[in-house]
């Protein structure tokens, strides 16, 4: 299986591709998403994002509605270091921080050494672990809809620990990725609302 990632503007135009490679495409609606099966045994299953099933007809034009963003949702991207947050209106970017902490790396000395690094690491994470919960709680502030968060687990948790983020709701899909920039920000922000094909070639004979 292989898995797409296609802005809901060319859905339409991915289903008329597919079409074009496999033949007219059955389209029905089955597990909360849109499937369409060809004639040569290819296949398709298109999720909406934001953990939205699909429960409308079995048309593209439909699902293409259905699969527009919220009016606000945010994004929160968070590594040792560094962190990424932006707010969402549609699919524009209203508000957005991106910032880099310095957290030493791990250290091969023993005895004392190590247990003062390893204290001076963990402070300098929760620094940067409150920083990247502040902004977001000013970024994020009178966002009611979904937040779509990536980077390093445990950081994420770290940040969403935080009270004044608790009642964000948080949704799919994680968002793996190297250190937040803008650049990466950006990517995020589209991923996140980008809808998800899954998809199976059949093979040929």
């Amino acid at each position: 299986m292989t898995v797409v990632l296609v802005p809901s503007g060319r859905v339409e135009r991915w289903v008329a591709n597919f079409e074009g490679r496999h033949g007219e495409a059955a389209l029905a609606v089955a597990d909360g998403a849109l499937r369409g099966e060809a004639a040569d045994g290819s296949w398709f299953a298109a999720r909406l994002p934001f953990d939205h099933e699909y429960d409308g007809p079995a048309d593209a034009a439909s699902f293409v509605a259905a699969a527009a963003p919220p009016s606000r949702w945010g994004v929160l991207l968070v590594r040792k270091g560094g962190f990424a947050i932006a707010r969402v209106e549609g699919e524009t970017v209203v508000e957005s921080k991106v910032g880099q902490r310095h957290v030493q790396g791990r250290t091969k000395a023993g005895g004392q050494s190590q247990q003062r690094f390893a204290r001076r690491r963990g402070n300098q994470a929760r620094e940067a672990y409150q920083a990247a919960a502040d902004h977001a709680a000013r970024i994020l502030a009178g966002t009611d809809g979904p937040l779509v968060t990536g980077g390093d687990r445990v950081a994420v948790e770290a940040v969403l620990a935080d009270p004044r983020l608790s009642g964000l709701p948080v949704v799919g899909p994680w968002l793996a990725g190297p250190d937040p920039r803008r650049a990466v920000l950006d990517a995020a922000v589209g991923d996140a609302q980008a809808v998800r094909f899954e998809v199976v070639n059949a093979e040929r004979r």
